[in-house]
């Protein structure tokens, strides 16, 4: 059980040890960038496991589903990937907060052994779904590809590094780089703040994004709705241009093809701005991490 050195300066501080020392902490301010960071990310995780049943999520009735559901079709490319990567990240991100708990590290090395490989290979498929999703994620506009492109290098980079550093038994590097690939995973997270507030944003400037009359129809949800909203796909309707691409409005005030299209017009810039404050974050922890341990270490010879 890790405790710390130092007498507790409060009563508050006192029973706060009696929580964080008997699994593994000897920080206070540890245990909290812990808690917050590792529990968004379980909550999260949990929140989207209903996700993993496609036709319940998707398909259950008209319209969108909470997914990107129109290209979810049997036996696509889209719903294979979407499912790989669901069905592994999703228990990967779960056992990959259990890795970061002192304890365990300290206590239960075989199982810290065994998990870390079990969350290695989890999240080396997950990335491979995810990239089988990229051509048409969120509307597959370029910015989106690449940006999942960069963070699946990021994310698949980090894993092969700290895994490289741990067969070197350098323990502080192999933690370092565990942490950003975690960190860069989620960013997931964060991205969907920042979506939500820029759509909300651009609600109202006027934005519109093309889209094929085929994905509005599924999207609103009946032909005669579909008509009254978008005229232009009448031809689609009637056969003579099933091609037939329109603008939709990007605005959270109307149909569900309005949501798509305001999510998707800045989907590929929260996600690059998420995963820009996420890697900005994760260094500068981990140079304060670095400056720490040298201190303490200079601490010990003296």
């Amino acid at each position: 059980m890790a405790t710390s050195t130092r007498p507790p300066a409060n009563r508050f501080v006192a029973m706060a040890r009696r929580v964080y020392n008997p699994i593994g902490f000897s920080k206070g301010y540890n245990f909290v960038l812990f808690f917050i960071f590792a529990g968004a990310l379980v909550g999260f995780t949990l929140a989207r496991f209903q996700y993993l049943s496609l036709d319940k999520s998707c398909f259950s009735g008209p319209g969108a589903g909470p997914l990107d559901c129109y290209y979810y079709t049997d036996g696509s490319v889209d719903r294979l990937g979407i499912f790989l990567h669901l069905a592994t990240i999703l228990p990967a991100a779960l056992l990959a907060c259990v890795q970061f708990v002192p304890a365990i590290r300290h206590k239960a090395i075989l199982l810290h052994r065994i998990n870390g490989y079990l969350v290695i290979l989890l999240s080396l498929i997950s990335t491979a779904g995810a990239i089988m999703l990229a051509r048409n994620a969120v509307g597959g506009r370029t910015e989106v590809q690449s940006g999942v492109g960069v963070l699946s290098i990021a994310f698949v980079v980090s894993l092969a590094l700290a895994l490289y550093n741990v067969k070197r038994l350098q323990i502080e590097q192999h933690r370092a780089w565990m942490l950003r690939a975690w960190f860069y995973a989620g960013s997931v997270i964060t991205l969907r703040i920042i979506l939500v507030l820029s759509a909300l944003i651009i609600s109202t400037d006027g934005y519109f994004v093309p889209m094929p009359c085929d994905k509005v129809a599924f999207l609103v949800g009946s032909e005669q709705e579909t008509l009254q909203a978008y005229p232009d796909c009448y031809a689609y309707f009637s056969g003579d241009d099933v091609n037939r691409i329109v603008l939709v409005p990007a605005s959270f005030q109307g149909n569900k093809s309005n949501v798509t299209a305001a999510l998707s017009r800045n989907f590929g810039g929260a996600l690059w701005l998420a995963l820009a404050l996420h890697a900005v974050g994760v260094e500068i922890y981990v140079s304060n991490l670095r400056r720490r341990l040298m201190l303490e270490a200079v601490d010990r010879r003296n």
